[in-house]
């Protein structure tokens, strides 16, 4: 008998450039997947934010689909169990977090500030300190500004401190955010849903550093864990693990 498989793809950086839609050479290589296997998505952002990248039909596309981690799970299409943020944690806590965050903001100096500095998701808190509403030139300026000057850690650093009573794990992904949600949920939530039904789970993610998004799921002893550096290495590695995935060429 065939080993049952699953190969679960991150979004941002992985199936896609950040915060950019999948191009067609993709897209039509996750299609023509090995008869065995099956493919899931699971992003830190929510089903909106995944269907600007993957498409409208992205529920049609993936026979498993995790938004925020796994918080909002859907499979073929139908959503099968859905977290909440403000039942687990409740209202005051919710808001102290919100408050304390946009005194912090207000008194850092970077060179950029924007909006939607807090974005708030069914499973998580989702912090940018130069905020979503920036465009694309000034969201790449900001990622090399973060890499010298250490905003976002800085940032995660004190929040570990404030809010260590609450048991919160601080996640940073993309370009120029960083998740906040209660501990046990990041990706390896997803994986509840999976385990039973799966004798073989991959993972592949561009955040697999310590502090990184992926970074729980790439080294969860459920998973084979692949690290890769953008959606054409993604290709270039299914195609190296499953030989009979098709080829670059074919693919193009």
């Amino acid at each position: 008998m065939e080993p049952r498989i699953i190969v679960l793809f991150d979004v941002d950086g992985t199936l896609t450039s950040p915060r950019d839609r999948i191009t067609p050479i993709m897209s039509s290589f996750l299609q023509s997947p090995p008869h065995n296997i099956t493919i899931g998505i699971v992003g830190g952002s929510d089903l909106l934010k995944q269907k600007e990248q993957l498409g409208d039909n992205v529920l049609e596309l993936y026979t498993w689909n995790f938004s925020q981690n796994g918080l909002v799970a859907y499979k073929n299409g139908e959503l099968i169990a859905c977290q909440s943020l403000n039942i687990h944690l409740g209202e005051a806590a919710i808001k102290r977090i919100i408050n304390w965050t946009l005194l912090y903001l207000s008194k850092i100096d970077i060179p950029i500030k924007r909006g939607t500095f807090i974005e708030y998701r069914t499973g998580m808190l989702n912090i940018s300190p130069i905020g979503r509403n920036c465009s694309r030139e000034e969201r790449d300026e900001s990622e090399r500004y973060d890499a010298v000057h250490l905003v976002r850690e800085t940032m995660v650093k004190a929040m570990k401190d404030e809010f260590k009573d609450l048991d919160m794990t601080f996640s940073i992904g993309g370009q120029i955010s960083f998740d906040v949600f209660p501990k046990g949920w990041d990706k390896t939530y997803c994986l509840k849903f999976l385990e039973k039904d799966f004798d073989v789970i991959h993972f592949f993610g561009d955040k697999t550093s310590l502090g990184g998004n992926d970074y729980e799921i790439f080294e969860d002893q459920r998973t084979l864990g692949h690290n890769v550096v953008g959606w054409e290495d993604t290709m270039r590695q299914c195609q190296e693990l499953f030989l009979d995935w098709g080829t670059l060429r074919e693919a193009r």
